[in-house]
């Protein structure tokens, strides 16, 4: 059978995810139940759901429902996340376009891309403590980067052909940058969100496992504690599907904006 016809089977597309999902927690539970992998080091995933249903409604022992863990993760990483979106995303659109902003910006930015995202965290807690306002500050300074980056080589991969066609036909610098060049960085841009999106995540848990009172990282930080590798890895799995669901909304996004453009084009 040729293989792009069975990518494009749509039952295979269906079932294929489930039985890799199913295979990967059958194998996890056998590892545990034959004493591969002692209890003490890794929980089953019986015992991780088992604490799932329990920490819905029971604070303890770190202090806090599953809810509350997840829902200032949550806040944290939006917040922080969106910023690096409205801050980022058009700082590289402008500068890959126009010449003065690239000027302005990049030294600046050329000097801060480098730094490690956790390099951020101690400054954060020097300047803002442990609170709301810390960990978005860190979660800006590492998804900024990114969405920079891919915003500025998006614009500049644009077709010299579409650019020259348009100053043929007398379009502004302006006209040829917000209807030719944005949309073109478009693929580009949300790579960058992607990106963002997973360094926001695993900043915020580092953030989360040195200063927090709360949070899927504070909770995994009582799970080492304790003691508790099933709070380690409901924690973990937490922010796995937190970030899976963010994702998935990005591509949804995605797709309906292009698939937009694209009727547009067609329409002019």
């Amino acid at each position: 059978m040729n293989p792009d016809t069975r990518l494009k089977d749509p039952l295979s597309l269906r079932v294929t995810p489930w039985i890799s999902f199913i295979g990967f927690f059958v194998v996890w539970q056998l590892l545990i139940d034959t004493g591969i992998v002692p209890r003490i080091l890794l929980a089953s995933p019986a015992e991780v759901g088992q604490l799932f249903i329990d920490k819905l409604t029971n604070p303890d022992p770190d202090g806090a429902v599953l809810l509350t863990h997840t829902m200032v993760s949550l806040l944290e990483a939006v917040l922080g996340y969106v910023l690096s979106l409205v801050i980022g995303i058009p700082l590289g659109l402008l500068m890959g376009w126009f010449v003065v902003a690239e000027g302005l910006a990049r030294p600046p930015f050329e000097m801060i891309r480098p730094i490690p995202p956790v390099a951020w965290i101690p400054l954060a807690i020097f300047w803002f403590g442990i609170g709301l306002t810390g960990k978005v500050f860190i979660i800006w300074a590492c998804g900024v980067v990114p969405c920079v980056i891919n915003a500025y080589t998006g614009v500049r991969m644009t077709s010299p052909t579409l650019i020259q066609m348009a100053r043929t036909y007398g379009a502004s610098d302006w006209q040829i940058f917000t209807k030719i060049c944005v949309p073109s960085a478009l693929p580009m841009v949300f790579g960058g969100l992607q990106i963002a999106l997973a360094l926001a995540w695993t900043t915020l848990v580092a953030a989360e496992l040195i200063a927090a009172n709360e949070g899927l990282g504070y909770l995994i930080t009582m799970g080492r504690r304790l003691l508790r590798p099933d709070m380690i890895v409901l924690g973990m799995i937490m922010v796995g599907l937190t970030g899976w669901i963010i994702g998935n909304i990005i591509d949804r996004i995605e797709r309906r904006l292009t698939a937009g453009l694209e009727r547009g084009g067609a329409a002019t």
